[in-house]
């Protein structure tokens, strides 16, 4: 997930998929960073979740 000027992330595209398979351009500045924080909450609620039925699990 990338955000910045849009002839800069073309410039740097070939780079960024060595790194990663899946490189996505989602905007200005600063955008690329909120979908990136937006993807870990989500994981992070999915973890949650997965935790408390395996607690729930154990318990009964």
């Amino acid at each position: 997930m990338v955000g910045g000027v849009e002839q800069e992330f073309d410039a740097a595209k070939e780079l960024l998929t060595c790194m990663g398979s899946n490189v996505v351009y989602c905007g200005e500045v600063g955008t690329g960073q909120a979908a990136k924080i937006c993807n870990n909450m989500l994981l992070a609620i999915s973890m949650i979740g997965t935790a408390e039925a395996m607690n729930l699990g154990i318990r009964f």
